[in-house]
């Protein structure tokens, strides 16, 4: 994504509660503008506490806040052009679909001829052209989060912040609503702060993901450099699936390195910081990233010791030497059979470039 004019920035921001709870420590998140910007991290990271500091919902103890460079910091939410979609939609139940979306614009004092006109466009926006007459009661759960987007919209918000908007949903319309979600953010143009827990929605969805844990920021970058390239041990382990083997570097040549974990077993990958031969680090291996052969195919064998299937492919645990055992994610057979079988001795690739040396 090219480089474009902050929307939102925080800057040094901490939110401390009551009991000397510290939910934000320091914080600094530059979000561009019009993209799609999301806080990851498990319960109590402090994405929600983040997200509400910029609706205006809380303030924060030390830092500033800014929109499109103005502090906006301790402005209330009425003031700021920022609208919030929550997880439980929060409807009017008396109102009809259509009134709800023009809710907010009658509250700015707009025209019936204007707001009849945005609901009609806002409605349309979310595929919902048609239920303006209905109540909400008459609504699935996914028809239901359309009218919450479509009511947030309506006003033109510069920025919509999203608190876990689609954790009430099933499965399938949960993916449904991903691609949904992306094509409105794109088609409006209009910055999404995206809050949620689970990764897989952040890496389809983002342009940039923030990282979260107790209350700082791990990593910010793009979903394919959050996922391949981790800064920490952290991001390795809370971003997919991750093997993380203990060695020591044996040899540096530029920013490449050995890490021998044992006797016939060493595995290259890029530097992460100021590192010297004899450091103990820790390497972080994708299960995808690691390739099982017949025996005598590679340097390093293994024996498997458990498999999973998976539908698509098939998960084996295999032990190494030296005490290690790694997860290998393997594409199955034409049948649908997995290659190998429990108890089987195999050869085990690690190619070049395939794990990632942490900082921690």
């Amino acid at each position: 994504m090219a480089e474009s004019q902050s929307a939102i920035e925080a800057r040094g921001v901490t939110k401390e509660f009551a009991g000397g709870v510290t939910a934000l420590d320091r914080v600094f998140v530059t979000i561009r503008e019009n993209e799609f910007f999301t806080l990851l991290g498990p319960s109590g990271c402090g994405k929600t506490t983040l997200l509400r500091l910029i609706a205006g919902f809380e303030y924060p103890t030390e830092g500033e806040i800014l929109l499109h460079g103005q502090d906006i910091a301790h402005l209330p939410p009425d003031k700021r052009p920022v609208n919030t979609v929550f997880q439980h939609y929060a409807l009017f139940p008396h109102m009809t679909v259509a009134e709800n979306v023009g809710f907010g614009l009658r509250m700015l004092g707009k025209s019936a001829a204007e707001i009849a006109k945005t609901v009609k466009e806002s409605l349309a926006l979310v595929k919902m052209a048609d239920y303006g007459a209905r109540k909400p009661s008459q609504l699935s759960g996914g028809q239901q989060q359309r009218v919450a987007f479509a009511r947030a919209l309506a006003p033109h918000p510069k920025v919509l912040l999203l608190d876990e908007p689609l954790s009430a949903l099933d499965l399938k319309l949960r993916q449904a609503m991903r691609g949904e979600l992306k094509t409105l953010q794109r088609e409006t143009g209009i910055t999404f702060v995206f809050v949620t827990h689970d990764q897989e929605e952040a890496l389809t969805m983002s342009d940039r993901i923030a990282v979260m844990s107790a209350g700082k920021v791990q990593q910010i970058g793009a979903p394919h450099d959050v996922y391949e390239s981790p800064v920490n041990h952290f991001v390795a382990d809370f971003i997919g699936d991750t093997n993380f083997v203990e060695g020591q570097i044996e040899k540096l040549a530029g920013d490449e390195s050995i890490v021998r974990v044992g006797e016939g077993f060493a595995i290259e990958t890029r530097l992460n910081g100021p590192h010297k031969t004899g450091d103990k680090v820790s390497v972080a291996l994708r299960p995808e990233k690691i390739m099982l052969k017949m025996p005598g195919a590679a340097s390093l064998s293994g024996t498997v010791r458990d498999a999973v299937y998976v539908g698509t492919g098939t998960t084996y645990a295999v032990a190494l030497p030296h005490g290690v055992t790694v997860n290998v994610r393997d594409l199955n057979s034409l049948s649908g059979q997995g290659r190998f079988a429990v108890g089987e001795t195999v050869s085990v690739d690690i190619p070049a470039g395939a794990a990632r040396m942490l900082a921690d």
